[in-house]
């Protein structure tokens, strides 16, 4: 499992006092108004930053970070991850579970019969799909609905799914 998890990009500088857009890599963007610490990764380094205040504009979310009060501090930011620590991030309901941790389960029928290992998660509009390198060393791409994905386990690193007509072809 992933120590940090990615809440968003910085995409731009917003006005002149410091302020970026991020673009949410979340689901709940909401959990920005609680966010109190990110690590922003530069490439070169990681910084340790403390949110002073939180904007919303279109699916764009503005930051503010208390170490930063101008428009030239902040533009090299661009393109940098935002990132929270597991103990810092949302907690998560019966059931629920962050994409990275799927990453390198193994994926099996309903019966048990072994099918692949998912390499990838690709989030789409309507819903993600587990990308699975198959035994065979092919491609599949698994939908994660409840008709396909019956039983996804973090712990374990097990995912059950049911092989709908056309996926493995």
């Amino acid at each position: 499992m992933e120590d940090l998890l990615r809440i968003g990009v910085v995409t731009t500088t917003h006005g002149l006092r410091g302020e970026v857009r991020v673009f949410p890599t979340t689901d709940d963007v909401n959990r920005y108004k609680l966010c109190d610490e990110v690590l922003l990764q530069t490439g070169r380094e990681t910084l340790t930053l403390h949110v002073e205040r939180v904007k919303f504009f279109k699916n764009m979310v503005i930051l503010k970070f208390r170490e930063f009060d101008t428009i030239e501090e902040v533009e090299r930011f661009r393109k940098c991850d935002l990132m929270v620590t597991r103990a810092n991030a949302l907690p998560l309901a019966e059931g629920e579970y962050y994409l990275c941790d799927v990453i390198g389960s193994k994926v099996e029928d309903e019966e048990g019969a072994p099918i692949g290992t998912v390499t990838d998660v690709l989030e789409t509009g309507a819903n993600n799909v587990f990308v699975i390198e198959t035994l065979d060393g092919g491609e599949a791409l698994f939908p994660v609905i409840p008709d396909c994905i019956k039983k996804v386990d973090v712990e374990e690193k097990r995912v059950i799914a049911y092989v709908m007509k056309g996926l493995m072809e």
